[in-house]
C-alpha cells in the first residue's frame, strides 16, 4: 500500500478532477459518508440511547467533511450537534455546499468565535458520546495558536471517543509533527491512503487507530509507482515467500555465516544464527574469537563454529582476514556485527571484507560503528546486495548527527544513508524504516514496545541475514525480516498479556509459525 504526504494526497485529488473528471464535491460526499459509517460503528457498540455525536468544523474542506458526515448521522437517527468555527458566509466552495445542505434539511449550528463561545457550547460538546474533529485538514503548513489552538486543547479533555477527519487537527500529515495545539485521536479515518506523518513521532501518537477508507479515487492514482514511499503488507511479504519443494535438502536454503562475538558478548552471534535458521536457512556457521569458541560450542547444537585469531583484547584480530574468508566458503550470506566490538584491526578488517566479498551481507551493531563518520566507506563494496541495519544511535554515528537529528528526520535520514552507501537502510525503531539507494521507502507496521529489548536487533540480522542467503534481494529481505520480526514481538506480547519483559530468544520460536502463515502452497 502506497504512504503519502501532503503535497502528494493533493496532487492526487487533482489528477481525479482532471484526469478522471470526478467532482470535488463528489469525493467530499465520498470522504464524510466513510467517516459517518464509522462513527456509526463507534457509536453503535455503546450501550446508550440517544446516541450523540458533537462535530466541531473549521473553515476548510475538513469542515466541509464534517457537515457531510453530520447529515448522514443525523439521518441514521444520531442525535448531531455541529460546532462551526466559522460563519456559513466563510465556507467556500464544496465546502459552502456541504455546510447549506446541513442548513436546509434543518441541521442547528453552533458558532464558536471566542473563548466565551466554548465555556458556553461545554455541556453540549461533554454530553456527545463521539466528537468528530472537522478542524484542520492536511493543508496544515504552521503550528496552531490562538483561539484555534484552545479549541483542540479543549477537544484533548472532552470525554467523549475522539475522532478525527484524514488528520488529527494541529498534526503535519507529511511529518507527523505537531508545532502548537494538536488534537490527540482515539481513531483517525484518513482518505484513500495513508498520511507518512501516522508512521512518524509524535503523529503515530496522536493519530490513535488509523482507519483508511474508500473515496472512490481510480485505483491507477492509488498505486502510481511514481509514489516511493509504501506500507509493508502481509501480501507484500507473502509475494516473497515460495513453498519448498519436495525433492530438497540442507544446501538448498543456503549457509549463513556470522562474523560476531568479543568477551561478554557471545549471545549476540548467538541469536543472529538461530534467528537465521528459525527463518529457514539451512545451515549457520559462527565465526568468533577463538577464545570464545568453547563457550559458543557449549550454547549451540543445530549451529556450527568457527575459531578466528584474536587481538590481545580478546576481539577478532587483523590477522583473522585470511581465515574468514575461509569461513566464508560456500557461504550464500554473511551477517557481520553482533557483538563484534570496535578496534582499528577490525575495522580494517570489514573495510577489506567490503571490499573483497562478493556475498550479499548484512552489516549490524559494531560492523556499523566501526565506520563512524565513514559512512561512504561502504559505498565501494563488492557486492549488489548490502543491507545495514543500525538503530539511530548507529545512523547517527555513521552520518555524523546526533540521535534527536536521526529520529526528527527518520525517513529523510534512512534515504540519505541509502544513497551514500549504496546499501538498503534498515533503520530500527518505532515503525521501522526501510530505505533503498533508488529512493523507495518502505515502513513498518509490526512490533513495538516489547521489542525495546537486548537482542532483538541481533535476531533481526539474522532473520535478513537467512533471507539473503536463501536467493531474496536486499529490498526484499529486508521487507520481510522486519515485518515478520515484528509479527514475532507482537505473537509474545499477546502472550504475555503486554509489551513488558520480553526476551529477544522468546521471538525465535514464533518465526516459523509466521513465516510458513505467509508462505502459500
Amino acid at each position: 500500500m502506497k504512504v503519502v504526504d501532503a503535497p502528494a494526497m493533493r496532487a492526487m485529488d487533482q489528477r481525479a478532477v482532471h484526469e478522471f473528471a470526478m467532482k470535488g464535491l463528489q469525493l467530499m460526499e465520498n470522504a464524510g459518508r466513510a467517516v459517518a459509517e464509522v462513527v456509526l460503528k463507534e457509536l453503535g457498540s455503546q450501550p446508550v440511547t440517544p446516541k450523540r455525536a458533537a462535530i466541531i468544523c473549521g473553515k476548510g474542506n475538513n469542515g466541509g467533511d464534517g457537515f457531510v458526515v453530520a447529515r448522514h448521522l443525523k439521518n441514521a437517527g444520531v442525535d448531531v450537534s455541529v460546532f462551526s468555527l466559522g460563519r456559513l458566509s466563510d465556507f467556500k466552495g464544496d465546502s459552502h455546499v456541504n455546510a447549506r445542505c446541513w442548513h436546509k434539511m434543518g441541521g442547528a449550528v453552533r458558532y464558536l468565535k471566542s473563548s466565551a463561545d466554548l465555556k458556553k457550547h461545554t455541556s453540549a460538546i461533554e454530553h456527545a458520546h463521539v466528537v468528530v474533529d472537522a478542524v484542520l485538514g492536511t493543508g496544515l503548513t504552521s503550528g496552531v495558536e490562538g483561539f484555534y489552538g484552545e479549541v483542540i486543547e479543549y477537544i484533548n479533555t472532552v470525554y467523549g471517543k475522539v475522532v478525527s477527519i484524514d488528520v488529527p487537527s494541529g498534526m503535519n500529515a507529511s511529518t507527523g509533527e505537531a508545532v502548537g495545539a494538536a488534537v490527540r485521536a482515539e481513531i483517525t479515518v484518513t482518505m484513500a491512503l495513508p498520511k507518512v506523518g501516522f508512521y512518524l513521532l509524535p503523529g503515530s501518537e496522536l493519530a490513535g487507530r488509523v482507519e483508511v477508507v474508500d473515496i472512490g479515487m481510480p485505483r491507477s492514482i492509488l498505486t502510481d509507482e511514481t509514489a516511493r514511499w509504501n506500507l509493508i503488507t502481509a501480501e507484500m511479504v507473502s509475494a516473497f515467500l515460495k513453498p519448498r519443494p519436495r525433492v530438497s535438502h540442507k544446501y538448498t536454503y543456503g549457509h549463513m555465516a556470522v562474523l560476531g562475538g568479543s568477551p561478554g558478548k557471545t549471545g549476540a552471534p548467538y541469536m543472529a544464527a538461530l534467528g537465521a535458521m528459525r527463518t529457514g536457512a539451512g545451515l549457520a556457521t559462527i565465526g568468533l574469537p577463538a577464545g570464545l569458541n568453547n563457550i559458543m560450542e557449549c550454547k549451540t547444537t543445530e549451529v556450527m563454529t568457527f575459531p578466528l585469531s584474536e587481538d590481545e583484547n580478546g576481539r577478532v584480530g587483523e590477522g583473522a582476514l585470511e581465515e574468514i574468508q575461509r569461513l566464508l566458503k560456500g557461504k550464500t550470506a554473511l551477517v557481520a556485527g553482533p557483538g563484534l566490538g570496535e578496534s582499528v584491526e577490525l575495522r580494517a578488517v570489514l573495510n577489506d571484507l567490503l571490499k573483497q566479498c562478493s556475498l550479499p551481507m548484512v552489516f549490524d551493531a559494531d560492523a556499523l560503528n566501526n565506520f563512524r563518520g565513514s559512512s561512504g566507506d561502504f559505498a565501494g563494496a563488492s557486492t549488489d546486495d548490502l543491507v545495514l541495519s543500525p538503530h539511530p544511535g548507529e545512523a547517527a554515528r555513521l552520518l555524523g548527527l546526533s540521535t534527536a537529528e536521526v529520529q526528527a528526520h527518520r525517513i529523510g535520514t534512512a534515504l540519505d544513508l541509502a544513497k551514500r552507501t549504496g546499501a538498503v537502510v534498515v533503520l530500527k525503531g518505532a515503525n521501522t524504516i526501510i530505505a533503498a539507494p533508488c529512493g523507495d521507502v518502505y515502513i513498518n507496521t509490526t512490533g513495538g514496545p516489547a521489542l525495546a529489548t537486548a537482542g532483538t536487533g541481533d535476531v533481526l540480522a539474522g532473520v535478513i541475514g537467512g533471507l539473503l542467503g536463501q536467493g531474496l534481494s536486499a529490498l526484499n529481505a529486508a521487507i520481510t525480516a522486519v515485518y515478520i520480526h515484528g509479527l514475532a514481538g507482537d505473537a509474545v506480547s499477546r502472550a504475555h498479556g503486554g509489551h513488558k519483559g520480553l526476551m529477544a530468544t522468546e521471538l525465535l520460536a514464533e518465526l516459523p509459525r509466521l513465516i510458513n502463515s505467509l508462505t502459500h502452497e
